[in-house]
């Protein structure tokens, strides 16, 4: 039976002053396959200056149940039972009356900002819009209120910010955008849908130490859904634990993360454990140096309008590294670090503005677009987005086999389909699943679609650019022993960018840590967890958000607020100082030299000994 273990007291009290209350309430879907049940029964309260914090694994329901709640299910999807907000039931209401509810009583944060907001209005006008729409503010009032509320979710310099679009924000300042438009009307509940996935570690932390901050200042009733127990435990008071629609452990935040009930519950923690708890990756280098970097320098002209000429943005600058056959290498940091430019300049996927790329002893300008090309089935890369990355109109059969077409031409139809079968069967999909479409497929399939795609050449350098981003923690742990097969079994080199650093410590023999496009520390990985260097290595490791109730509250609490300088106009010296708390004067004069370390460790950092 599932376990709903909460006390008595706290469960009275939590109901009868329940800013909502669900009851029995089932989600169904018309497919032509017939019904699909998302939400079975869901049964939880949350209560003025609560959070709830509800987990699982994607596909559990979480998102969906609420989405319910907001009358926001797509056309084939039908709610049942009990949604009553500030007593009045959400369920069967008119659009009119549920628009009075929306923004205004309850915000919600969804977990694509890009997606969420509207692409040709400037971000200001659309934080105005809320307040115009639902407390028939003057335009200039609401626009006067918009920046009070960009500033109070921290967006930098929230003048500018005002005037313009959402493609022109990172990730974390787009998701400070949502929660912006969220708080706009003073709403008695706000529903956080993931929003914190696919943001690096200490933009992460910033948004959850935001979060737990308006809750306590506001007194705010709110639901946070993630499939990461790490993010509950600083932010949420209660945690529901869901599968499969239903939920099947619901107690105190403390009771669910140091003494859960339900294996289910426990395996989720155990892929949410901080990397200094994980053995040091196993090594399975076999030989000299086959990929070679040196001086490589990647540069962008960025268009400042019209009238003006292109700027020139630095992504990559004075990168040097070897990565040995048979090792795996992980490239960590935050967005716009120029981790996933690396990625593609390995790969000869853009032209670096200096320095070399010399794989197996060839220099990957030197090669000709005929030789580039054939040289593409010994380098491949799996992608961060794994539905985006696979082609709507082609079956999984198709996908998976199109490299053999193009690499494999000798091949017949039987030949080529036993190899299709096997890797499919390598990665663990089964035979019935080569006919779908990718929509057709949950992300950690699509994600073992795109492996299978770049495995089935047999490369001997798969680079991987955040791959396990936007999956649930089980997903991430079963995506990444495949990986680790993959590359016992064919002795591949493997580059591993990722901004999860428990991920990249399971995987990867070294690590490189990248900031503004300059390296900042490599170690091995051992060393790298136990005894970092570089201050900004430091502040990564001390990010990651720590399953525990009694520890996470406090990291939250320290961590810093503001955005990473422009690469368009890097500080002096150290790139790192404006953000360092050890910085001197001659921090902001000199760029600090590439320095041994010992082990084959390598630092820049003008005080690294004084502060080791």
């Amino acid at each position: 039976m599932p376990s709903t273990h909460v006390s008595a007291e706290g469960a009275a009290a939590t109901a009868a002053h329940a800013v909502l209350t669900l009851d029995r309430l089932t989600v169904t879907f018309a497919t032509p396959a017939g019904a699909v049940t998302a939400v079975d029964a869901l049964s939880l309260s949350v209560a003025p200056g609560e959070c709830l914090g509800i987990v699982g694994e994607s596909g559990a329901g979480k998102s969906q149940a609420f989405l319910a709640v907001m009358g926001l299910l797509a056309a084939n999807g039908h709610a049942a039972g009990s949604a009553r907000f500030a007593g009045t039931e959400l369920l069967g209401l008119g659009s009119a009356a549920l628009d009075r509810v929306r923004g205004s009583g309850i915000g919600m944060v969804f977990q694509d900002p890009m997606t969420s907001l509207t692409p040709h209005l400037a971000v200001g006008e659309q934080v105005a819009e809320v307040m115009v729409r639902h407390l028939h503010l003057p335009r200039a009032a609401a626009r006067a209120r918009a920046l009070e509320l960009l500033e109070r979710v921290q967006l930098s310099d929230p003048v500018r910010r005002m005037r313009e679009y959402p493609y022109q924000l990172s990730g974390g300042m787009r998701q400070r955008v949502m929660i912006a438009i969220a708080l706009a009307c003073g709403p008695q509940l706000l529903i956080a849908d993931e929003p914190t996935t696919a943001l690096d570690v200490t933009v992460q932390a910033q948004i959850l130490a935001l979060l737990a901050e308006l809750k306590r200042e506001r007194s705010m009733a709110m639901v946070l859904i993630t499939h990461d127990m790490g993010a509950v435990a600083g932010v949420a008071d209660r945690v529901a634990v869901m599968r499969a629609g239903r939920v099947v452990e619901a107690a105190s935040a403390t009771a669910i993360l140091k003494s859960p009930r339900e294996p289910y519950t426990r395996e989720l923690l155990r892929a949410a454990a901080p990397p200094a708890g994980l053995a040091p990756a196993r090594t399975y280098a076999t030989g000299g140096a086959a990929l070679a970097i040196s001086g490589l320098d990647v540069e962008f002209a960025v268009s400042r309008g019209w009238l003006k000429s292109p700027a020139h943005l630095t992504a990559l600058r004075g990168v040097g590294f070897e990565l040995a056959a048979g090792e795996a290498l992980g490239v960590v940091g935050e967005s716009g670090g120029g981790k996933s430019t690396l990625a593609r300049a390995v790969l000869g996927l853009l032209r670096p503005a200096a320095g070399e790329v010399v794989w197996m002893g060839r220099e990957l300008r030197a090669l000709s677009s005929r030789e580039l090309r054939a040289l593409r089935g010994e380098l491949q890369i799996v992608f961060q987005d794994p539905l985006g990355a696979l082609d709507p109109r082609m079956t999984v059969r198709e996908i998976v086999g199109e490299p053999l077409l193009v690499h494999a031409r000798g091949l017949d139809p039987a030949a080529r389909a036993e190899i299709i079968a096997a890797m499919l069967r390598r990665v663990e999909l089964g035979a019935e699943l080569s006919g779908r479409y990718p929509h057709e497929l949950s992300g950690g399939q699509c994600q073992r679609v795109g492996i299978a795609r770049a495995m089935i050449l047999k490369p001997r350098l798969l680079v991987c650019d955040e791959p396990l981003s936007a999956l649930d923690g089980p997903t991430q742990r079963e995506i990444l022993a495949l990986l680790e097969g993959l590359r016992r079994e064919s002795g591949m080199s493997l580059l591993f960018v990722s901004h999860n650093l428990a991920v990249v410590q399971r995987l990867c023999e070294r690590v490189l840590v990248l900031y503004l496009g300059n390296m900042m520390e490599l170690a091995r990985s051992q060393d790298l967890y136990a005894r970092p260097q570089h201050p900004y290595t430091r502040e990564l490791l001390a990010a990651v958000p720590v399953a525990d109730p009694e520890v996470q509250p406090a990291r939250l609490a320290r961590t810093r607020p503001g955005e990473s300088p422009s690469p368009l106009a890097p500080p002096s010296g150290c790139v790192y100082r404006t953000r360092c708390p050890h910085a001197l004067e001659v921090c902001a004069e000199r760029v600090p030299e590439w320095q041994e370390t010992g082990g084959g460790g390598r630092v820049a950092c003008h005080r690294w000994r004084e502060l080791t």
